[in-house]
């Protein structure tokens, strides 16, 4: 694909998460970056220079139109988990209708943010669901790069940061089972940095995208004890107990803490995956130089639904 800074390039989520780093870095690189987005109204950093359009899933020709003109689509939306206001199977669809959008618009390339080890046979909607996308974006005959990371780390994580808040807030740290399952965590701005090296690529590729340490849980809770200097006793529990205690703290904390599918996938190791790392950035480096404010606050993901304007907050 010849690239110019005229191409116009878009960005699912560009006032959110993955997808803001991902439009740093065009930016920084002279690219035209509009966003597709549900928060149009969400304060950001980019004052003015990223044009954000609706998604427009029921509306496809809409959703077409707002995709005119664009070289590379890089594509972040999902959902964790399902919910009453969000479910798996919308997201699945919607992204489909994103995919077709994009081909009749005259898209040239999708860059696809998935997750390891998906499978069309999985019982785990979340995983299964991830695969069937990657088969619809493969059947559009698009040029296509998809990647799969692990678990995500950066100032507007969630997950590493509620596991460190847990560690401050209780006396002890429940885990799943025996703890032994791994994870490669990869910092999102890593994750960004392949995005944006794939859209200016032609070959269709999938790639895992993970960081260069790998942890079992229970030593990613050990080192992020360490890290924000607190002992607490790890108690090996059952994994249906875990799921209650996740529930009632997500109560107290008005969020969904954990699922279901969410402790199934830990435990079956399917964030881990036996490739070189594709990050270069050390979880364990980075907690050490957020120490200070990592786990102060607890960051939920249904807030984040809930306000579309404000931004999100970093930790």
């Amino acid at each position: 694909m010849t690239e110019s800074t005229t191409q116009l390039h878009a960005v699912t989520g560009a006032f959110g998460y993955s997808g803001k780093y991902i439009t740093q870095r065009l930016l920084a690189q002279g690219k035209q970056v509009i966003t597709l987005t549900n928060s149009a109204d969400r304060d950001n950093a980019f004052h003015g220079r990223v044009p954000a359009r609706p998604f427009h899933f029921d509306t496809p020709a809409q959703l077409e139109a707002s995709l005119q003109g664009v070289s590379v689509l890089y594509n972040t939306y999902w959902v964790r988990f399902n919910h009453k206001t969000f479910k798996h199977a919308d997201a699945v669809q919607n992204s489909i209708t994103l995919f077709n959008a994009a081909k009749a618009a005259g898209v040239q390339r999708i860059v696809h943010v998935s997750i390891t080890n998906p499978s069309l046979d999985s019982p785990l909607e979340y995983f299964q669901g991830k695969a069937v996308l990657e088969q619809a974006l493969i059947d559009t005959g698009l040029s296509y790069a998809i990647l799969r990371p692990t678990v995500l780390f950066g100032k507007e994580d969630i997950l590493i940061n509620n596991i460190t808040w847990m560690l401050r807030k209780f006396p002890v740290f429940g885990l799943f089972g025996d703890g032994q399952y791994r994870l490669q965590p990869i910092y999102v701005d890593d994750l960004a940095r392949l995005a944006v090296e794939q859209g200016g690529n032609e070959q269709n590729i999938i790639l895992n995208a993970i960081g260069p340490e790998t942890f079992t849980y229970r030593e990613l809770v050990q080192k992020l004890a360490e890290t924000i200097s607190v002992k607490r006793p790890m108690l090996s529990i059952p994994p249906a107990l875990g799921f209650v205690a996740g529930q009632v703290v997500g109560r107290l904390v008005n969020d969904v803490l954990i699922t279901r599918e969410e402790i199934e996938g830990l435990m079956a190791d399917l964030l881990y995956v036996d490739t070189p790392p594709t990050g270069s950035t050390r979880l364990t480096d980075w907690a050490q130089k957020h120490a200070a404010t990592l786990g102060k606050q607890y960051t939920s993901e249904l807030a984040r639904r809930r306000d579309r304007q404000a931004a999100y907050a970093s930790n």
